[in-house]
């Protein structure tokens, strides 16, 4: 895939972005369902399609089957072991030629509806996982300390080219992604009037495990991500106009400060969101549902890869996938560009970069975008170069915004951290997350990063000085201390709470 890194000037924003203040409902149906507004944020523009058209329905009639509890409580195929037995038997034909109908008459000829390619792509993820998996929840079911065994190392032509060819359409990896098909395009709302703001206003459309059931920690898991992510479109709104505001001049420290008020608000609002995950989804229950989302790269169930029969790959070449995981969302990596967030150089950092093909294609050009803008218009130098003697406290806004920012950054991975710790590393030696990361220290690489950066910020900046010095006195310079001290607590909690967990693993 191709990111915009270039060093010359960037095209103006409305040129890249034209649907970015657009009411999201009148955007066309030809148009990737991902595409970014101020309003929908990093959610489909509109609710995701719930059912594929009547060509697919030899495909929707087995997903229905297929949860370990259906949607009327009983049992379906992977309690019984039964989707693979079934697949292989025939049951399901290849329909790859039904993706023409799928096509829709716009003002530029006859083009993919890509809403309903998108729910293809769903679907088809959900039944290759399945598929895939079904081995591995049949020995952990049966022995939760028996590990995983072995996942089923071809993937049959009637679910291989269909979701090669969606994928390919869509410009993703033909894997089960967390935007594309996990996640966010996987919900169905009770009342359209209420939208995604309504946590109990959410349902899952496909699940593995109980997740049709809302109440259950499936669901949870999923939803919980969800209600955060509807809360991105203010975000999206603060960073474009903070980079609109550093690349005009003269200066308007004004409308800076405007641009960081708005991204703290949505930010605190996507975090309390975030904390309601512990009651959502129970820890307990995690890593029985969490079978089915694991990659086919570097994950010991998959030692040779996956055969895509029948598609452009070819029947011989095995193929390594990175699985669904969280870390493929765009909020902090939006945050991380716009921020200028250094990520060191090793292997864990080239982890994070090869997340970013499994995005929806718009979401990876506008973090480019981001990216580069960012670095072109120096954001990190306007921010926190700005204190003078002249006007100390009013010159120390945007630093302490900029380092406010920050701590969102850092609070977001820690309480990642601690999802990954209670969630998992507590309850499986299993090494690998299911994107294919290292369990224990994938997630301490970058929030180490962000650490270093506070700290280097609130000595750069002046602020640790001022406040040494006692020269300016209020409750948001307490703040500020507060929230230095936190890391300095927390950076030595971390450290040692991952030297314990690698020597424990032999890591």
């Amino acid at each position: 895939m191709a990111y915009l890194t270039e060093s010359p000037p960037l095209p103006a924003l409305s040129s890249l972005f034209p649907h970015l203040d657009d009411d999201a409902s009148s955007i066309p149906r030809s148009t990737d369902p991902f595409t970014i507004t101020t309003t929908t944020g990093f959610l489909p523009c509109r609710p995701p399609m719930r059912r594929l058209p009547a060509h697919f329905d030899a495909l929707s009639e087995i997903l229905d089957d297929m949860p370990v509890v259906k949607a009327d409580g009983t049992p379906g195929l992977l309690a019984k072991f039964a989707l693979g037995p079934l697949i292989d038997s025939g049951a399901l034909p290849d329909l790859t030629h039904h993706l023409d109908n799928l096509r829709i008459l716009d003002g530029a000829g006859h083009r993919y509806d890509l809403e309903a390619v998108t729910a293809l792509f769903r679907d088809y993820s959900f039944l290759a996982s399945s598929y895939l998996l079904e081995p591995c929840w049949e020995t952990w079911s049966k022995d939760n300390n028996a590990g995983y065994g072995l996942g089923r190392p071809i993937l049959p032509r009637c679910i291989a080219t269909p979701l090669v060819a969606a994928a390919d359409i869509l410009d993703i990896p033909p894997f089960m992604s967390y935007a594309a098909s996990y996640a966010l395009y996987n919900y169905s709302l009770v009342n359209l009037n209420l939208g995604a703001s309504v946590y109990d206003n959410l349902r899952l459309i496909r699940a593995f495990e109980q997740g049709l059931d809302p109440t259950s920690s499936e669901a949870g898991f999923i939803l919980t991500h969800i209600h955060m992510v509807q809360e991105t479109g203010p975000l999206i709104q603060g960073a474009t106009d903070l980079l609109a505001v550093i690349e005009n001049t003269p200066r308007d420290t004004g409308a800076a400060i405007t641009a960081f008020q708005i991204m703290l608000s949505a930010m605190k609002r996507i975090e309390e969101h975030m904390e309601q995950m512990w009651t959502h989804s129970l820890p307990k229950d995690y890593i029985s549902y969490r079978t089915f989302i694991f990659g086919i790269t570097s994950q010991s169930m998959f030692p040779n890869g996956v055969i895509y029969q029948g598609t452009r790959y070819g029947d011989n070449k095995p193929l390594h996938f990175r699985g669904e995981s969280g870390a493929n969302d765009s909020i902090i990596p939006l945050l991380d560009h716009l921020l200028e967030i250094p990520m060191p150089t090793n292997p864990l950092t080239d982890i994070l970069k090869d997340f970013r093909q499994y995005r929806p294609k718009p979401h990876r050009e506008f973090l480019a975008w981001v990216m580069s803008k960012s670095a072109e218009v120096g954001v990190k130098k306007y921010c926190v170069d700005s204190i003078n003697a002249a006007d100390v406290e009013h010159s120390m806004l945007l630093p302490r915004l900029y380092l406010k920012l920050l701590e969102h950054v850092r609070s977001f991975r820690w309480r990642h951290w601690l999802f990954a710790r209670e969630y998992i590393i507590k309850r499986t030696a299993h090494p690998t997350a299911t994107g294919g990361s290292p369990i224990v220290t994938w997630l301490p690489n970058q929030l180490f990063a962000v650490m270093d950066l506070m700290d280097s910020v609130y000595k750069e900046s002046g602020l640790k000085g001022v406040i040494e010095e006692g020269k300016v006195e209020s409750s948001e310079i307490k703040v500020v201390k507060d929230l230095m001290e936190n890391v300095v607590s927390q950076r030595d909690k971390l450290d040692k709470e991952v030297k314990k967990y690698c020597a424990e693993r032999g890591a």
